[in-house]
Order: C-alpha cells, then structure tokens, then sequence
C-alpha cells in the first residue's frame, strides 16, 4: 500500500471513536455511480460502540454497522475506488481528505471553532463532567427520533433537562437490577407509557448496554400513539419490545412480571397498577405517581382543618398522605420501600417516585398486624379509604 493510503487509514482510524459526529463521503468518482454519498456515525450496540453506515442510493438509503477496524478498511476502499471527497467531523476538529484525477491524496485537519474557544474542563477535578448512562455524545435512534438528541449525537439544549430524567430513571433501573438477577428473561410492564420515552430507554439500556434478555410490554389507551410506538420498536430492530392498547385496571399479562414501571398513571390508575404489581408478586415497582384526587376529595380530619382550608396546601397533602400509604401498604405484602426524589422541584412538583424491592422471605405475622393497625390507624384519622385498599380487600388474599 501506498504510503499515503496508509498515513489515510491510520488517520480515519484514530477518529473512529465515541467523539466522532460524523463521517461523510461525497463527490462520486463517476456520473453512473449507485451511491451518491455515505455518511457514518457512532451508535451503541449491546454496549458496544459501533459505526452506521447510510448509502444513498437515488431516494432509498440503505444501512449496515460496522466495528471501527471494518469501517477504516471499507473507508479506505470507497476513496480508492467511489468518492474523491471525505470530511470526518469529531467534537475537537475535521479531517478533510481530497483526491485528484491523479489519484494524489491530500489531507488537512481543521480545528472546530468550538475548540478553539472551549477551556478543557477535564484540568479541573472539581468540573469534571457527569458520566450518564446513556451517552451524551453518541446518537441513539431512539433520542434523535424523539427530538432529544441530533444525529450527530449533541443533545438538543431545550431537551437537556428531558435526557437528564431519561438517565435518572435508569439510574433507579440500575439500583434495583439485582433484584432482578437469576431470571432467564426479565419480563417488565409499563403501565401508561405514553410516547414511550423511557420505556425505549429501559429496553436499550438493559439490552442493549447491560446485554440482558428482557421482554417489555408497554400499555397506553390511545390506539394512534401506540401504532407509531411499536413502528419504532420495529425500526430500532427491538424484538422483544412491544405495545399494546388497554386500560390498566382489566390488563392481564400472560406470565408473571419482574418489573412493574408506572410514569405519571393519573390518580387511581396508580392503585390498579400497584394491584397489579402486587397479584403477579413482582420483584420490583418503579411508580411515579400523578394526580392525587380521590384522597383529595375524601380527607376530613377535623384537626387538619386550619391547613386544609388553602386548596393548593390540601393538594400538595393529599398527594404526600395517598404515596405514604401506599408505601405501607407495599410494606405489608414485603417490599422494601422508599419514596425518592425522581427530578429537581423547579421541572415538575409530581416528582416523588416510589420504588419498592421484594424482600427474600415472608413478612412476620406480627410485623403484618402492626402495619395493618398503622394502616388502619392513618386511615382512620384522615377519614380516607382508596381503591388500593379496596382492590386488595375484595382480591388478594
């Protein structure tokens, strides 16, 4: 190989790498070429980073991912032989490689104005950037379809604080992923998942970065919005991912569920999930309550009157008492149980996040009669009984 082949090689792969934004092959070598133009960029893949290459062939484009060595020996053929012109753009600069009729190579490297300006917060140990979950550098299919992420893998400044929920949820995935250990598959259930934002980083993170086998079931009522749901899953290539349309009080899942996740289920809709949750002897509940109504409208205690006079007060009350209850309750049937702090105040006032473990054994008899008298006792006292209390009353023994 030519020197300077080779000085092109070494250089396409020492820019292969998660800072890579992208990589484009332009200026076809000649007018009947098929392919027109080939971009690449980084994407993860079962926690590995890998490169997608997109060829555009007239008005279809055709995708195939590559590792970093089989993208620089394939790099190295397209200029050879199909384009003359290649810009490799990284975080820090731009490689820009030109070829002549003669087949002469010249390569120069830009640095980005960004650069240039930026002060490497890395000399500092006190500044140092925070390490997510899911990077923050390398584009996901899924962030960049839900307008999170550019496909350059930049997160968009007016959805930081959105990709910043995504990695604090799977932070509490990763807190209670040893709960979930010793099952063959893990099988979880999403009860109103909406968009499905954080049910797809769920399945990416656990099977595509953790290489976990999980089944996950998303469930919504609104039949359009879970269409274009399982047309992403298809997309992404997650087969063990799918969405279907139902109301959470009437779902029957076909086997039991490990992991039991609710994001904002309006009021009651909480309770039948918890049911739910409780029925299939779940090992794990992840549930961000919303809307706490049916407390609300019930709470009379006469001593409490002085507060519940003021409407947002009672509100912000009724939605503490309706989670601490149902923590007890959870406490009751065996579950390890905190209520924590799901996002900052400033983005949302409904941030409290339930997270309860089973526990390995039986809870106590004793322990049981003290926490139904606790429950009874804090029932009483705010003249409240919830659909919780009453589906576990009429259903599980």
């Amino acid at each position: 190989m030519e020197q300077q082949w080779q000085d092109f090689s070494d250089k396409v792969n020492s820019r292969l790498n998660a800072s890579l934004k992208e990589a484009i092959f332009s200026n076809p070598r000649s007018k009947t070429q098929t392919v027109s133009k080939r971009k690449v960029r980084p994407v993860l893949l079962k926690g590995e980073l890998c490169f997608q290459v997109s060829s555009y062939e007239g008005k279809q484009v055709k995708h195939e991912n590559l590792n970093a060595d089989e993208a620089t020996k394939k790099a190295l053929i397209w200029m050879q032989e199909e384009f003359k012109q290649l810009e490799i753009h990284n975080e820090d600069s731009t490689l820009i490689c030109l070829t002549n009729k003669k087949g002469t190579l010249t390569m120069k490297v830009k640095k980005s104005a960004e650069t240039s300006q930026r002060i490497d917060e890395d000399k500092f140990a006190h500044n140092r950037r925070k390490k997510y979950l899911l990077p923050d550098t390398v584009a996901i299919p899924f962030l960049v379809d839900l307008g999170v992420q550019t496909k350059e893998g930049r997160i968009i400044n007016s959805a930081y604080d959105k990709f910043k929920q995504i990695n604090r949820f799977l932070e509490f995935i990763e807190d209670i992923l040893p709960a979930l250990e010793g099952e063959e598959r893990i099988r979880i259930l999403d009860f109103g998942c909406g968009k499905s934002y954080l049910t797809f980083a769920i399945y990416h993170y656990l099977h595509e970065i953790c290489g976990k086998d999980v089944e996950i079931t998303g469930l919504d009522l609104k039949a359009d919005v879970i269409a274009n749901c399982n047309k992403l899953a298809i997309k992404y290539g997650y087969g063990n991912l799918k969405f279907e349309v139902g109301d959470i009080k009437d779902y029957e899942a076909y086997q039991d569920v490990d992991l039991v996740v609710t994001l904002h289920a309006c009021d009651t809709a909480t309770d039948y999930a918890l049911y739910k949750a409780l029925c299939w002897n779940a090992k794990a509940i992840l549930s961000v309550p919303c809307c706490h109504h049916e407390v609300n409208r019930q709470v009379k205690a006469t001593e409490l009157a002085p507060m519940l006079e003021y409407g947002i007060v009672k509100d912000r009350f009724a939605a503490l008492a309706t989670d601490s209850l149902r923590c007890m309750i959870l406490k009751k049937y065996g579950y390890e149980t905190q209520l924590l702090e799901f996002i900052d105040m400033t983005h949302t006032p409904k941030n409290l996040l339930i997270r309860a473990v089973k526990k390995q054994g039986l809870v106590s008899a004793g322990k049981q009669e003290k926490l139904q008298a606790q429950e009874e006792e804090f029932s009483r006292f705010l003249g409240i009984h919830t659909t919780l209390q009453t589906l576990l009353e009429h259903g599980k023994e």
